[in-house]
């Protein structure tokens, strides 16, 4: 497996996104389950794994610090601030420098570690200066508390800004099949930058690993209830993209969600993908893509496909869409 560079590290193509073992989608395994997939994460070889305070208000973090410390060395730790969970579940977004300050010091008392390898500014509140907001990060840099910057669901724009203030060594982005909004610019500006890109939801929340049959399945605080693309009558129209996915893996040898994270890591050297997943299986399969080499063919016929053209529905709600500073297809 060849390596990618996420800024001043080399890591699996694949790493793991560990937001659903505490935090947002439904059924939620136990402690205990989690610390296992955790644990088995690292036996099968990942060594990238990204978290962030919001994530169970803090209780992921927590997770992976109790349960990977001893084994701190074998993995390149990602974590972000500056958007929390307020009381009543609400969310909370501050740039203030003071505050991303504070953040860290909580995350890295709750990940039972003295340096966070990759920090990134989960959202800009877009009210506090991007400059300010990178000139905390650096800050951190300084103060040997973060080994480097990062920042998530930025513009291009925002991205030039940020990387003349400090180099930004990754942006975090959702990025799939489904969801192109990267290559309107953001993907271009880290080419340009030589910023390493992050793709998180490589496989659609779930979605084009084919397992979500029903959209009456996805609980009502399950955070994809409140995502347009689950909800009639976007789903059933999505799901008759399916059958065509699937036809294309199985002609590939592949499952499904392997197909689709092949496809993200086809599109540049600089991307790499972060699955999350409850399931053990899901994340050996998962890893596994990171081997997998579609044709020509396969991936012009999935390029077709599963686009902004023939996806039904927006990725968030418009208050979401409010929050977040990317370009976005209309």
């Amino acid at each position: 497996m060849k390596k990618r560079q996420i800024g001043p590290f080399s890591v699996a193509p694949i790493g793991l996104g560990c937001m659903n073992l505490s935090h947002a989608y439904l059924p939620r395994p136990s402690p205990e389950q989690a610390g296992a997939v955790l644990r088995r994460a690292l036996d099968l070889g990942y060594d990238f794994f990204d978290t962030a305070m919001i994530y169970g208000a803090g209780a992921n973090e927590t997770l992976i610090g109790e349960t990977l410390r001893s084994r701190r060395g074998e993995y390149v730790l990602a974590s972000k601030g500056g958007m929390a969970l307020l009381p009543g579940g609400k969310r909370g977004i501050d740039s203030n420098p003071a505050v991303i300050a504070e953040n860290c010091e909580e995350s890295l008392e709750r990940l039972k570690t003295d340096v966070i390898d990759l920090y990134y500014l989960h959202r800009w509140d877009r009210k506090t200066p991007i400059e300010d907001a990178v000139g905390a990060l650096a800050d951190l840099v300084r103060a040997g508390k973060v080994r480097a910057i990062g920042l998530s669901e930025v513009s291009a724009a925002t991205l030039r800004k940020a990387h003349a203030v400090h180099p930004i060594a990754a942006i975090q982005s959702e990025y799939s099949l489904w969801t192109r909004n990267p290559e309107i610019a953001v993907l271009d500006a880290c080419r340009e930058l030589g910023v390493s890109f992050v793709a998180f939801s490589p496989v659609g929340r779930g979605f084009l690993g084919g397992g979500l049959r029903d959209a009456a399945a996805i609980a009502p605080n399950d955070l994809r209830a409140g995502h347009p693309r689950f909800q009639a009558p976007n789903f059933a129209a999505n799901y008759k993209l399916l059958p065509g996915l699937e036809a294309i893996a199985r002609q590939a040898g592949v499952t499904p969600a392997q197909a689709g994270l092949a496809w993200v890591l086809s599109r540049d050297p600089l991307i790499a993908a972060i699955p999350g997943t409850v399931n053990e299986t899901h994340l050996a399969e998962n890893f596994a893509a990171a081997n997998v080499a579609l044709s020509a063919d396969s991936l012009s016929a999935l390029d077709a496909l599963i686009n902004q053209r023939t996806v039904s529905g927006p990725r968030y709600n418009a208050a979401t869409q409010a929050e977040i500073d990317t370009e976005e297809f209309a």
